[in-house]
This record gives C-alpha cells, structure tokens and sequence, in this order.
C-alpha cells in the first residue's frame, strides 16, 4: 500500500441531520464525569473498518436519518454499513458493506436512511481529527464540536493502491432484530418476582426521547419507593424511575444515576438499540439470571 504524507480533505457541503466522528470511545476519564462516546452501534462500525482493513479504533462518520454531501480532494477507499441509505458518488448507486473507490474530486451524496437510524462511513485510514483524552469522538463540551457543520474540512491520507481482500460482505441482521440480550443490573432483586415476569413477558416499544445520550421506553413497568445512594452507570444501563418509566442509557449516558439499574445490556444489544426509531418494538431478553 501506498500512502502520501501529505493529508487531503474532505469538504462538507451538506452536513445531514446529526452527523458526528466517533471511534471506539473515550475511557480512563468516567471517574471526572467523561462518557465513554464513541459508535453507537459498534457492530456496523466493526464491519466497516474490517473492510478497510482499518484498525479497529479508526475514527468514522456516523450519519443519523439524513446523510452529509461530502467533496473529497484526493483518492482513497471507503465503504458503508449500518441502516441502508440512500448512496450515490457522482450519477453512480453504492451500497452497504461493500468497498468503493474515491476519485479526486468526486462528491459523495448521502441522502435518508431508509431503514434503521444510523450509517456508518469509513474511509482508508480512518478520519483525521485532533484526539482529545485518547479519542476522536466528537461530544459536546469535550471537543470543539459537537457534529460536523456545512464548511468544515475532515482530513484523512489519501490512499493510491488499496485492494480489499474481501469485496464485499452480506447485511448485518441486528438491524431488524427487536430482542435486547441483557444481564441483571445490581438492583434487579429489589423488585419482586411479579414484576420480574413482566420484565420479561412484554414488549416495550421506543419513545420520543432518544439520542446518543439514551432512550424512555412509551410503557411503564412499575411503580417503587427503592432508594439508592448516586451510583455509577454504564452505556446499557436500564434505569427504573420511581414513577415506573424505564430509560436505558446508551453511549453518551451520564456516568452515575440516582435511579435503580435493574438491567444491563449487552453490546450486541446496544447495537439493536442504536438502529432502532421512535414506536419500534422491543424485548429484554436476558442471559443469566442466577
């Protein structure tokens, strides 16, 4: 492979509703109140930068619902996975989990997601942005941005001569799927054996108040007077508020919560939830319950 020093870029000319850079995550820092950030579905990220031949922890652009129009100066490889988007480079079709090449010049069109809730783009090499405490991952307060913005400049090395090894890979299903593998949170067994079974008997549907940050369930589970001193929490974590709505807290989640964490997610799961929309339906399904 060959690889100019020199760093091209790529110019934002639409940035799409909530585009964002993100690699595996910020860790070492929850103890000062940093979230971990990063993809927020890390099986569709894993695939793209496997496609690359990437390191695992190269930076990537995650599009919500709308993609960015993308102008890039120099050659270089790139590829999609994630919630299937409406793709175009120039007048020609792309499509997920497959490896394309970039002329110089070109434009890259990123329009609505058509199923699902977030793309993952990656390009050969991985995104260029300043790290700060050990990561790329944009979040608001941490990095100068918050999302990508009409006018900015991504940097990345150009990239002459790669050849994939593998062309292209099948869809991933976690998309469509609507079971949450989980564990039993630490507060679990302080609700009683009744409402375990309507933990586990129902489906939840997704409410209006999703992002990065975490979700509300629409249905309520129960109602509880358990107090508990401000614990430590974790992307995954399922609250039960004393009103009985559950929120589940997902990559850009605070680090400690007041409420009981009755569940646990898995990151299989989180990958689920973070392809999920507002109305889905979904299950907790859990793994060990000894």
């Amino acid at each position: 492979m060959t690889i100019t020093k020199n760093l091209a870029m790529i110019r934002v000319k639409e940035a799409g509703f909530y585009s964002t850079i993100q690699d595996l995550g910020r860790f070492g820092f929850r103890h000062f109140g940093v979230p971990v950030s990063g993809v927020a579905d890390s099986v569709s990220a894993g695939r793209v930068n496997a496609l690359l031949e990437n390191n695992p922890e190269d930076a990537i652009l995650e599009m919500t619902i709308q993609g960015a129009v993308l102008e890039f100066t120099e050659p270089t490889s790139i590829c999609f996975g994630g919630a299937p988007m409406e793709l175009f480079l120039g007048k020609d079709p792309l499509e997920n989990d497959k490896v394309y090449r970039v002329l110089p010049n070109q434009i890259l069109y990123c329009g609505r997601a058509t199923k699902g809730l977030r793309t993952y783009l990656g390009i050969r090499g991985g995104f260029k942005v300043p790290k700060v405490l050990g990561s790329r991952s944009y979040f608001k307060t941490i990095t100068n941005k918050q999302a990508i913005e009409v006018g900015d400049t991504i940097e990345y090395l150009p990239d002459t001569t790669f050849e994939p090894k593998i062309l292209k890979w099948n869809h991933p299903e976690h998309i469509g799927q609507k079971n949450l593998r989980c564990s039993p949170g630490p507060e679990f067994q302080k609700l009683d054996q009744a409402v375990h079974e309507r933990l586990f008997n129902r489906t939840f549907s997704l409410g209006k108040e999703f992002n990065r940050m975490g979700c509300q369930l629409e249905e309520r589970l129960t109602e509880h007077a358990i107090r508990m001193v401000t614990s430590a929490t974790l992307p995954g974590t399922v609250q039960l508020t004393p009103s009985g709505k559950l929120i589940i807290l997902l990559c850009d989640g605070q680090t400690t919560g007041g409420y009981p964490r009755i569940l646990q997610l898995n990151p299989e799961a989180l990958a689920v939830l973070a392809q999920k929309r507002n109305g889905d339906p979904v299950f907790f399904d859990p793994v060990d319950l000894k």
